[in-house]
């Protein structure tokens, strides 16, 4: 038997060098993005509409066309964020936020310069973010496993290197924006009023 008198000491402390807490940051931010995302694509999953079989039987008594006419009025009837609005919009743009911030400017970011204008208020282009959301909704369905091998491959042959090619030039969004990094600048270039319908007096 052992002598109950004697204890074992404590283990020492778990640390962490300090050369590694910004790697631990990284990942965790990146986590956290990825946390984000998923809370996106599950919420847009629970909005869906239901499937065509169950649209078209009445429910209750009330016809399928009123049925299906009140499902569409839950939830979104497009994914694409300039068909959002309210919170909804700012959901889905916070998570394209994460997604442009941790993958898209890391990996493609490249120099700034005058022929590849950025802005680093890129939230605030309409144009700007219209093209990067719609890259997003690519990516995530074309980086998937059921897209294949070639997915990321069709990905950036047909969507990223249009998306650039519009996002980053001289004439493009940021236009009036940063051209060098060494100067920030932001300005959202105006567009066109639309046409009034004039009513005569």
């Amino acid at each position: 038997m052992s002598d109950p008198s004697t204890t074992t000491p404590d283990p020492e402390p778990f640390r962490i060098p300090d050369g590694d807490l910004d790697d631990l940051a990284s990942t965790l931010a990146k986590t956290m993005a990825e946390v984000r995302q998923h809370g996106v694509i599950l919420d847009r999953l629970g909005s869906e509409p239901a499937p065509a079989s169950s649209a078209l039987q009445p429910t209750d008594g009330v016809p399928a066309a009123e049925a299906a006419e009140s499902e569409q009025e839950d939830g979104p009837t497009s994914v694409f964020i300039l068909a959002l609005g309210g919170e909804a919009y700012a959901v889905e743009l916070a998570a394209l936020s994460d997604w442009v911030n941790y993958l898209f400017l890391p990996v493609y970011g490249r120099e700034i310069s005058t022929t590849r204008p950025w802005c680093a208020q890129w939230h605030e282009h309409p144009e700007a973010v219209a093209r990067l959301h719609a890259l997003w909704l690519a990516w995530q369905q074309l980086t998937d496993a059921e897209a294949g091998l070639s997915g990321p491959s069709t990905w950036h042959r047909d969507h990223l290197d249009q998306a650039l090619v519009h996002l980053r030039a001289p004439d493009g969004p940021f236009a009036a924006c940063t051209t060098s990094p060494t100067r920030p600048n932001h300005r959202v270039l105006a567009t066109p009023a639309p046409e009034q319908l004039g009513l005569a007096a």
